[in-house]
């Protein structure tokens, strides 16, 4: 059975690095400037994109890039940029000031603008900014736990990883990546999504050869069954199935009684090991299942204020009754939540992931249960700010984890790094935020609009249209369910076959099934080594498109 893990691309134990004792800081002058500065250039690159192409750019390796560069300026001041965990940094608060740009704010507070109530578009701004750091907060917790473990594939988290160390080693390695980027640019170019392929070299191979079917099911089901499977609330169907029985799973995890006690501060096992998780067998969490259900139950509850923060500013105490505000409130956190834990899972395995959709079924939701159309534009908006920034943050966790794996001692300094990251993050929050609240008004009055928040905004007015969308998503359901049941948690692959239903990019379906069959054949004819040197090709291709895609904003102007 394949593991999910992405294995070291070195192949084999690297030997043990004493390197610095202490893990660099964000409050580093220099640093901190920089951070600040990517992050400007992430949120205004990210909310172009998302206006004016309704795509969303991962600039994680634009970052590394960056930082890297400038580590390579012969002056004494910049040299400290050579260190591989302060370009992890500078990756970390590119990226995330990017995805809370452009899928969490921008996208949130056009969802009020749309339905004609511009005056909520500020409430709107804070509710989605406090959803935002919440959602961050969560996966800073939980990550290294058994529902999200570092080991998994984090496929464009290993590809920042790998940009990152093939810089600072160069030789072949190096010369493979450039090959694979190269490609991964050419392909964003010619219209090919090369990435597809890329992460069908790094992701587990079970969960992708369902995202695969999916992407195909969607792709040529006109032509094999003559119907569009993308349409109908099919996808969504499959979707609710997979993600009931998803939650299920999580909440099975949580109930396990495993593992020592919890140390102080960040939920690691008391007894701290002074080196990572072994790279083969079943790998020992570096956060406990106490500690995970503390951070669930607190990511709810902090989800709850965040929830009744913006029922306030949003006026919904003249919208609904005290009992009916307080259902609000109590759902929008649980959609909140559930969203987030859905949405990691797919790009913990993929490195999609599916926000859009998962958000419109709380939608659908809503229309069906009677939520009235002004609380539930602000439920959708508060929702669809929480996920990305989930899925992106462990992107960045996957890849600091990646670099510091080698370090010794390994617990406290990948614990410093970990921290390190959240706050480099948390600067990308704070920029994007600012960038947002000075940008929107011209943005929305000349009509750039994010398109998933148009859909959200339509579908808030006009209702299902479909009686029998109901009946229809119900039916799929069971399909969902049940190959998310025979999966398992690892897999998800009920999870990843609606994701593939979801998503209508032309060439996907077959540059992920051919990348997973190229992959089983290397397998077979270099055996151990297949792995390290395909998930070196993979990461080239992400990194590859990700720089095209980021390039795209030229096209946009």
């Amino acid at each position: 059975m394949p593991s999910s893990a992405a294995p070291d691309t070195d192949g084999g134990a690297a030997p043990p690095q004493a390197g610095p004792a202490t893990h660099p800081r964000v409050r580093e002058p220099f640093l901190f400037v920089l951070l600040v500065v990517l992050s400007v250039v992430g949120a205004v690159i990210g909310i172009d994109l998302v206006a004016k192409l309704g795509i969303s750019a991962n600039t994680a390796v634009v970052g590394a890039l960056i930082a890297m560069l400038i580590g390579r300026i012969p002056l004494t001041a910049l040299r400290r940029m050579r260190s591989v965990h302060r370009q992890n940094l500078a990756q970390s608060a590119i990226s995330a000031a990017t995805f809370a740009a452009a899928n969490a704010l921008l996208t949130s507070a056009a969802v009020p603008f749309v339905f004609g109530r511009e005056d909520l578009v500020w409430p709107m701004l804070a509710g989605s900014f406090l959803g935002l750091l919440i959602d961050a907060w969560v996966l800073y917790k939980s990550f290294g736990s058994r529902l999200l473990p570092a080991e998994a594939a984090w496929p464009p988290g290993v590809a920042a990883a790998e940009t990152i160390k093939a810089g600072d080693k160069g030789g072949k390695r190096a010369a493979v990546l450039a090959g694979g980027t190269l490609a991964g640019l050419a392909g964003t170019f010619c219209g090919l999504p090369l990435s597809a392929a890329g992460v069908a070299f790094l992701g587990n191979i079970w969960a992708l050869l369902m995202f695969g079917i999916g992407l195909g099911l969607r792709e040529f089901g006109p032509q094999l069954f003559g119907t569009d499977l993308g349409g109908g609330y099919v996808p969504h169907g499959v979707m609710i199935g997979a993600g009931l029985v998803a939650l299920g799973q999580a909440v099975t995890v949580l109930t396990r009684r495993r593992g020592g006690r919890t140390g102080e501060g960040d939920g690691q096992s008391a007894a701290a090991p002074s080196a990572p998780p072994a790279r083969s067998g079943a790998p020992a969490p570096t956060v406990d299942e106490a500690a995970l259900r503390r951070a669930l139950l607190r990511g709810y509850a902090l989800f709850t204020a965040g929830a009744v923060v913006l029922a306030l500013a949003g006026g919904l105490l003249g919208e609904m009754s005290v009992p009916a505000l307080i259902g609000w409130v109590l759902f929008a956190a649980f959609a909140a939540l559930v969203h987030e834990l859905i949405v990691g899972l797919a790009a913990m395995q993929s490195g999609w992931f599916p926000s859009f959709a998962v958000t419109l079924i709380f939608l659908i939701l809503g229309l069906v249960i009677g939520i009235p159309s002004v609380p539930l534009a602000l439920l959708v908006g508060y929702v669809s700010a929480t996920g990305p920034a989930f899925a992106d943050m462990g992107y960045d966790l996957k890849a600091g984890w990646l670099l510091r794996r080698d370090h010794r001692p390994w617990d406290p300094y990948e614990r410093a790094g970990r921290r390190e990251q959240f706050r480099a993050a948390l600067i990308g929050f704070a920029v994007a935020l600012a960038v947002v609240a000075v940008l929107w008004q011209s943005y929305f009055h000349q009509k750039l609009i994010p398109p998933v928040a148009q859909v959200y905004a339509d579908t808030v007015r006009h209702g299902l249209g479909d009686p029998g969308a109901l009946r229809t998503m119900l039916l799929w359901a069971v399909p969902g369910a049940l190959i998310q049941l025979l999966g398992g948690t690892r897999r998800q692959m009920g999870v990843m076959l609606a994701t593939g239903l979801l998503i209508l990019t032309p060439h996907a379906c077959l540059l992920v099934l051919a990348a997973l069959a190229v992959r089983v054949l290397y397998r077979r004819l270099r055996g151990d080594q297949a792995d390290a040197e395909l998930n070196l090709v993979g990461a080239g291709l992400i990194a590859g498109s990700s720089l095209g895609d980021s390039a795209q904003i030229i096209k946009a102007e």
